[in-house]
């Protein structure tokens, strides 16, 4: 086993290996809009931290590439480029000639794993072979006579001969591909390693030595293929969280033609406001809204939460959600690549391919094994020649050298716990889109919430419609409809049961942080924040609760207020946050008193009301300023320029698509308390990543001495190494353990209102 953990699969012998042309690239590439396109290829080829080198330099050559990112662990590359003339690169005819096929993930065979198979088969030989040389090696060393033994050493090299060319091929292509082109990877000394080990042996054959070594040649394939098989499973089950998000996606969709018929049509072909059929027991394909039928929908996927939801006319749903009861009919309202689960999926991958500061030490030190693994062995074999002039012995121990010496457990430290951590948060409803956030969490010694929609639910409620005549509240609601804010959505809400209103607006524009402005010929209608709606704001005399004014031409005529409720878990997020010594703090744009009573609630000394969206900026620059890692928490658009300048920023799944993709980790439920995993969980992940790091020190610390010293044999060697691998690859599956109490948690405290 190594950090080379993959198999270069030939040409000829995979068709998942095919090169795609620049016009299939192009056709699976998607527009992010300003001239700029994304792609993901897959790299069957790809194997260590060399090969990321590699793939990533070429790319980043190639005239208008702005982004080449390689995700080992899904053996994938993201490629963002600016495609000013319309056309696309030939990614593909770049990496060939480096010596990596890549095609689209569209052309993948997911049904089943190649290479498992092939470690497979290649250890079946192996096993077979050091198996029976074992049987006969024991009648050599207990004393058979000459001839016989002779005859025992012949067997033996007949027996290891297809082993040491059928599953050590592994080996060989991997390191063959890397030298042809001028590189080096792990594979290179494991090869050299064998073949020695096989020559010196058939050697000694023919010079009838008493002794040779075609059972440790046999046995350190075995050993190494059996270790890099159980690597290979042991990484599957932490392997792309994003790939098993991706296979609940259906292919296609069934859509209702404009004459009632019905059509299935592949899924990148649906649009927004096409009409779709979803069976019972079938996932939405792409976000919608209820257009006829009631069912129950399984939202866990979406949410994380387990109880099932009532789906009726109306209801927006997002795709990945499971209809459990009756068929519905939905009105698309985003395609596939704009869906909910494929911005979901897009996290997921951004997630495994981040690169923190370990990850960035850990590649580092990989990339640069070659020169010392292949320094180390000619020390040992020239060291060892000099002083005792024995070639076999020399040989044997420089053998043992290349084998012990692979950094294969440093490469693997930081990727594995990054991949597992980012999986056992995506199966408590929580995404990631940037694995390097985990180390940055635990530098955290500041945290920010953003009160309505964050500590709050965000689902306010307008509680004094019934004194604002009718013809001002449907003015208001007419502004209203221009905004998701919150308030603006209770305002629409409230008057649902009143008249549109009569006139019309000339033009309407919101002011993020401020509120809605509306002219209709000399009139100048303003509804949001009191400061800004009003030049002489009214007394609101509404104690704690929200407010927002009605203005026209700069004179109040309307006054509303708003209540709402904290979010399930707040209070116990904000208890262990302080008993973490972290300083906690609200930074919100809703009047002083209505922060002011959250805050009290909550037991927050330190908070700012009535702040603008660059006001939120300030405070986290003038914390970080004063040296504070500052976490911000929030969920509006206000809040977006905010968690992009935070150290960390966590925004729950309600909120705004600028506010999810500003943060670095998103939560599905309504409950806090998932907060607090993520940071148990950030936690934890840094404390393995420090025990890796050590494992994988003091391994080499204690072994390299005894390969130079000729204290280890090969054989022992490859034992050695593949269980250096092991011990960091299952302490990083170890992150899931002990997480059980705060799933429980958040369970039990989800209210019947959300769970329903």
């Amino acid at each position: 086993m190594s950090c080379c953990s993959g198999i270069a699969v030939p040409l000829a012998d995979a068709s998942s290996s095919r090169i795609a042309s620049a016009k299939e690239i192009w056709l699976a590439s998607r527009d992010l809009g300003d001239g700029l396109r994304q792609v993901l290829l897959a790299l069957p080829d790809v194997h260590c931290a060399a090969c990321i080198a590699a793939v990533e330099t070429a790319l980043r050559k190639i005239p208008g590439v702005e982004l080449a990112r390689v995700n080992l662990s899904t053996k994938r590359v993201t490629i963002t480029w600016r495609a000013t003339d319309g056309g696309c690169p030939d990614f593909a005819g770049a990496l060939a000639e480096i010596g990596y096929a890549a095609h689209p993930t569209s052309f993948e065979d997911d049904s089943r794993d190649p290479l498992l198979a092939s470690l497979l088969k290649a250890l079946a030989v192996a096993g077979f072979s050091a198996m029976n040389i074992m049987i006969l090696s024991v009648s050599v060393w207990s004393g058979a006579d000459p001839a016989t033994r002779h005859a025992f050493h012949l067997v033996s090299a007949a027996l290891a001969l297809p082993a040491v060319a059928y599953s050590g091929r592994i080996f060989y292509r991997s390191a063959w591909k890397a030298l042809s082109r001028g590189r080096a990877n792990m594979d290179v000394p494991i090869s050299v390693g064998v073949l020695l080990a096989f020559a010196l042996s058939v050697y000694d054959t023919v010079q009838n030595a008493p002794y040779v070594y075609f059972d440790a040649s046999t046995s350190l394939l075995f050993v190494l293929l059996a270790g890099r098989t159980l690597d290979h499973l042991m990484r599957g089950k932490a392997r792309s969280a994003a790939g098993a998000l991706a296979k609940l996606v259906p292919q296609g969709a069934n859509i209702v033609l404009p004459g009632g018929a019905i059509d299935y049509v592949p899924l990148p072909d649906v649009r927004p406001g096409m009409h779709l059929i979803v069976a019972a027991g079938e996932r939405v394909p792409v976000d919608g809204v209820v257009v006829n039928g009631i069912s129950k929908v399984d939202c866990s996927l979406v949410t994380g939460e387990s109880r099932w939801k009532h789906a009726e006319v109306g209801t927006a749903i997002q795709s990945g959600v499971l209809n459990l009861a009756n068929p519905l009919t939905l009105a698309a309202t985003a395609s596939a690549d704009g869906s909910f689960l494929a911005e979901m999926t897009r996290m997921m991958e951004a997630a495994e391919s981040g690169r923190s500061t370990y990850r960035r030490i850990a590649d580092r030190a990989a990339a640069l094994y070659a020169p010392v693994v292949h320094g180390v062995a000619l020390i040992s074999l020239f060291g060892w020649l000099h002083a005792t002039g024995d070639l076999h012995q020399a040989v044997t121990i420089a053998v043992a050298a290349l084998i012990i010496t692979c950094p294969c457990a440093l490469g693997l430290a930081v990727p594995m716990v990054q991949v597992v951590a980012v999986r056992r948060l995506f199966e408590r409803g929580i995404m990631v889109r940037d694995g390097s956030a985990f180390e940055r969490l635990n530098e955290v010694d500041t945290v920010l919430f953003d009160k309505t929609g964050t500590l709050t639910l965000g689902e306010v409620r307008l509680v004094d419609s019934g004194n604002i005549p009718p013809d001002i509240l449907s003015v208001a609601a007419a502004m209203a409809k221009y905004s998701k804010h919150p308030a603006s959505v209770a305002i629409a809400a409230a008057s649902a049961a009143l008249g549109r209103f009569s006139g019309t607006f000339d033009e309407v524009g919101e002011f993020h942080g401020c509120g809605i402005e509306a002219r209709a010929g000399d009139m100048v209608y303003r509804l949001g924040r009191p400061s800004w709606a009003s030049a002489t704001p009214p007394p609101t005399g509404r104690g704690s609760r929200s407010t927002s004014v009605l203005s026209r031409n700069g004179e109040a005529i309307a006054i509303f207020s708003f209540e709402d409720t904290l979010r399930p878990g707040a209070r116990e997020l904000v208890d262990f946050m302080q008993a973490a010594g972290l300083s906690v703090g609200i930074v919100s744009g809703d009047n002083r008193a209505a922060v002011s009573s959250v805050a009290r609630q909550l037991a927050i000394e330190d908070f700012s009301a009535e702040l603008l969206p660059s006001e939120k900026v300030d405070v986290i620059r003038a914390l970080s300023g004063a040296g504070r890692k500052v976490l911000m928490i929030g969920d509006g658009l206000n809040d977006a320029p905010a968690l992009a300048a935070a150290h960390v920023s966590i925004a729950p799944s309600s909120a705004t698509d600028i506010g999810r993709s500003a943060s670095d980790f998103v939560f599905l439920g309504h409950n806090f308390l998932a907060v607090k995993e993520i940071v148990r969980t950030g936690s934890r992940a840094d404390a393995l990543i420090r025990q890796n790091f050590g494992l994988a020190i003091a391994y080499n610390i204690v072994s390299v001495p005894f390969a130079i010293a000729g204290q280890v044999t090969p054989l022992a060697a490859a034992i050695a190494m593949s269980l250096s691998s092991i011990a960091v690859v299952a302490n990083a599956l170890r992150l899931g353990t002990g997480m059980e109490g705060v799933r429980a948690d958040i369970r039990a405290r989800e209210p019947a209102r959300v769970r329903g």
